[in-house]
């Protein structure tokens, strides 16, 4: 039982990690996929907006403007309003993003009918148990008028004139999003909006969704190293503590095998593989457990993308067996240093 317990501590150690690293992936690869649902081009930025989050804002008349760049078939601008501490509205000219993105997908209800109204995605009218016709309060209360299939841009949109006006935000965007008419262009596109936006940050879909990497977050990527400290203690805690548990139990037939001639690199080998062996079967505990905790995110808090990332299972196992094997050096010194005589008489 003891050997079990140990066994399933260090899968939850390696299911930490590997959870960690699944939602921060799934929600990167979600931000990723859902901008290309823009169908977009291109895009352009106000100079002070970070990579992830539509964060600074920039007049709407720049629309017009990059409307007359040559070899531009569409431009819109969306403006992202936050509401809270990670929820955010997305403000579309909805007949031009339907023409960029190929129109929405509704599985009930259909486009705005007043300044309140809301479009949601599937996955956040699951994750509120919301349908068509009900209020929802993000920020302000707002009017659910349809509901469509995800994977374009956000979870909910606003008609943008009425967000803007909300949140006195007049004349204010985000983001322009920019179709080319030949892919071929887009170099060329970009030379031109760089002339005549100076200091406006202008990326390629492309370009933009390879910089939304855990490596381009530094504080992602902090944090995913802090759990993988805290994995590193755990591990280390219990196995410390369950080999220190086996010598004590084991003493006295430690100190029969010292008697029958075994040395104390015997002894310690012998500790050393059952500790390989108790993080292997632990290992493999986290790596099916993780598909439960995959599942369970995926039922509980349905807006957070997870995904198994098997890449990282190696990994995750190397960090179990080094923890395992530092918990593991005392209690196994300890019983290669035993004294055969002391041992045998030991109750």
């Amino acid at each position: 039982m003891r050997t079990l317990l140990s066994a399933i501590a260090i899968g939850v150690q390696v299911t930490m990690i590997l959870t960690l690293v699944g939602v921060s992936y799934g929600m990167l690869g979600d931000i990723a996929a859902r901008t290309r649902g823009t169908g977009a081009d291109l895009m352009v930025r106000p100079p002070d907006s970070s990579v992830i989050g539509f964060s600074g804002s920039m007049p709407e008349r720049l629309v017009p403007l990059v409307r007359e760049t040559p070899h531009i078939s569409i431009a819109t601008g969306v403006l992202q309003q936050n509401v809270g501490t990670i929820d955010y509205i997305m403000g579309i000219h909805l007949h031009e993003f339907d023409q960029m993105s190929g129109g929405f997908q509704y599985e009930s209800g259909g486009p705005f009918q007043a300044p309140s109204d809301l479009i949601v995605d599937e996955v956040f009218a699951r994750s509120k148990h919301v349908k068509v016709g009900d209020m929802v309060n993000i920020g302000k209360n707002w009017r659910v008028c349809g509901i469509v299939v995800p994977g374009k841009l956000s979870r909910t949109f606003a008609d943008i004139a009425g967000l803007q006006e909300m949140y006195s935000s007049t004349g204010q965007i985000t983001t322009i999003f920019v179709k080319t008419d030949q892919p071929e262009n887009i170099p060329a596109v970009m030379s031109e909006l760089n002339t005549r936006l100076a200091g406006y940050k202008i990326y390629s879909m492309e370009e933009y969704v390879s910089l939304i990497s855990v490596n381009n977050i530094p504080e992602l990527r902090k944090f995913t190293e802090v759990v993988i400290g805290l994995g590193l203690v755990i591990g280390f805690l219990v196995v410390f503590l369950s080999m220190y548990t086996a010598v004590l139990e084991r003493t006295r037939e430690i100190g029969i095998l010292k008697a029958l001639g075994a040395s104390p690199a015997y002894i310690l080998d012998m500790l050393l593989r059952e500790t390989v062996l108790l993080s292997i079967a632990g290992s493999i505990a986290g790596f099916l457990m993780s598909y439960g905790a995959r599942a369970a995110m995926h039922a509980f808090v349905p807006t957070m993308t997870t995904e198994i990332v098997y890449g990282w299972w190696p990994y995750a196992a190397l960090i179990a067996l080094v923890a395992s094997l530092i918990g593991a050096i005392y209690p196994g010194l300890k019983a290669a240093r035993q004294d055969a005589i002391e041992a045998l008489s030991y109750d």
